[in-house]
């Protein structure tokens, strides 16, 4: 099956503002506005990324790691990345009918692993996410 995308429109509409509201903690998310350029356009496409007409990350659960992994190492928001990569993630995964079934803060805390791993571990560490996903993704029915 094919994995359907999200957009900038959509991150801003959903995963930025449900961020915004659900997950306060004591750094402010800044406006959406205040992004830095290009950042956020290049997480969202790397996933989705073709060569030769194939695509360079097979499946919906490669695909939902690289897009989590870059939005937390490449920082396109000035804070919150972490919190906005959890709801971009978990957004992408509702849009193509999975959900996850984990613990908020094991969440968390697994987000928190990413953003302090070494850039030069990057293939192991989206393998680590990978894990991760097929651990706790469900069919969306069903969560």
């Amino acid at each position: 099956m094919k994995t359907i995308p999200i957009s900038i429109a959509e991150v801003e509409l959903v995963a930025f503002e449900l961020a915004h509201e659900l997950l306060k903690y004591d750094e402010p998310i800044p406006e959406f506005g205040s992004r830095f350029p290009g950042i956020l356009e290049s997480c969202l496409t790397a996933p989705f990324q073709q060569f030769g007409g194939e695509y360079l990350y097979e499946g919906l659960i490669l695909k939902t790691a690289v897009l989590f992994y870059l939005m937390i190492k490449n920082h396109p928001f000035k804070n919150g990345n972490k919190r906005i990569a959890m709801m971009a993630m978990f957004y992408l995964l509702h849009k193509n009918g999975k959900w996850l079934d984990v613990d908020n803060q094991v969440l968390y805390n697994f987000a928190k692993w990413i953003a302090a791993s070494d850039p030069s571990v990057k293939n192991a560490t989206t393998q680590a996410i990978e894990k991760f996903l097929g651990d706790h993704l469900v069919d969306l029915q069903k969560s």
